[in-house]
């Protein structure tokens, strides 16, 4: 690994440097690392369930010190992206949580039920099966789908449960249309991530604990891939997935060490 090219991190959050309310370890003492050397990073997390400041928060509870504008969540992508589609704003269905409706909302856009022009899902811990019926419908009479990540499971403290992919395989299942996704392993939340660091994608690494989605998303633009195996994928799964990172560690405290011993 040439640790010296590296100008600018893009960082995971769930699973990566916490799991629920947990701090994994390493987390607190990498950010720090990063702060003291002047390197570039971004958190950058599919889960949209929280604002930029709730995390930023969530992570203060953890003795994680984040400015907020280092912080990058799928529900400020979906607002950014949604922007793009309609610069005047427009109606959306938001099946997800209080950062996707409290992202979408500040960009301009007006939350309904009825005859969205946009239908956009995240995780949601609340979603019910009329929430479910609502977007198949409003699909169906042509209303775009969107989807703030494809991520099948979310890891918690107390394992893991159905993540966001779960929800809009239900909905694709139901309507036969597949929706578009803006979280890794897709592109538009690695670009808008770079955007922000300002660097080159061969001088960016990205680190994370999900081989399809963190990994597979680097790898597809080209930055340095790195997976830290503290959340979802396992180490015999690069061989069966077919996804090869440039480096694989068991946890923060040993890709500290190994980028402190590479950049001495």
């Amino acid at each position: 690994m040439e640790w010296r090219r590296i100008k600018g991190v893009i960082l995971d959050m769930d699973g990566v440097l916490y799991r629920g309310s947990t701090p994994l370890p390493g987390a607190k003492d990498l950010i720090e690392f990063f702060q003291k050397v002047g390197m570039k990073y971004v958190l950058a997390t599919n889960n949209s369930a929280r604002t930029p400041r709730q995390y930023q928060h969530h992570l203060r509870t953890m003795g994680i010190e984040v400015p907020e504008e280092h912080i990058l969540t799928s529900g400020r992508v979906a607002a950014w992206y949604l922007k793009r589609l309609a610069p005047q704003g427009g109606t959306v269905f938001v099946i997800g949580e209080e950062g996707l409706l409290q992202e979408i909302a500040a960009a301009g856009f007006t939350l309904t039920t009825e005859d969205p022009q946009f239908v956009v899902c995240g995780i949601d811990r609340g979603l019910t099966y009329e929430k479910l019926a609502i977007a198949c419908r409003a699909i169906a009479r042509g209303a775009k789908f969107i989807g703030t990540n494809a991520d099948p499971i979310l890891p918690t403290e107390d394992g893991f449960i159905p993540g966001s992919g779960a929800i809009l395989a239900a909905i694709t299942r139901a309507t036969g249309v597949e929706p578009l996704v803006l979280g890794k392993p897709e592109a538009p939340l690695v670009e808008m991530a770079l955007e922000r660091l300002g660097t080159a994608p061969e001088a960016t690494a990205i680190i994370g604990d999900q081989l399809g989605t963190d990994i597979l998303g680097g790898k597809r633009l080209g930055l340095v891939t790195i997976l830290v195996l503290s959340g979802v994928s396992r180490p015999e799964q690069i061989v069966e997935l077919g996804i090869t990172p440039e480096l694989v560690v068991t946890g923060l405290p040993e890709l500290l060490e190994l980028w402190k011993r590479g950049i001495s």
